[in-house]
């Protein structure tokens, strides 16, 4: 059996901008990703902590700083927000064991 375990969590970002007319994502600045071990493509899940929107998505690479709500994204938020962002893994049972998220928080 395979379960969906939290691999890396970003909290503390804030929205720089939103672009409405977009195919969809969350571009996030390429170093914060990195640190937090999240592919460019990775599905993942976004919260707005001002407005408790909970959303699905996949991450693209931005430049420093940035933090963009992409097409129907950008309906759930507003420049200033604060985000957290979720990534998960499946992983067997003796995986499991093995896996520390990454944690980061962006100040």
């Amino acid at each position: 059996m395979l379960r969906t375990i939290l691999k890396s969590k970003i909290s503390g970002l804030r929205v720089t901008e939103t672009e409405l007319f977009y195919e969809g994502s969350i571009t996030i600045d390429k170093e914060i990703l990195k640190k937090a071990d999240i592919l460019a493509g990775e599905k993942v899940e976004v919260l707005n902590l001002n407005n408790g929107s909970r959303s699905e998505t996949y991450v693209i690479y931005g430049k420093k700083g940035e933090v963009c709500l992409n097409g129907p994204l950008a309906r759930t938020g507003l420049v200033g927000d604060e985000l957290i962002v979720l990534a998960y893994c499946l992983a067997n049972e003796e995986e499991i064991k093995k896996i520390k998220p990454k944690i980061i928080r962006v100040d």
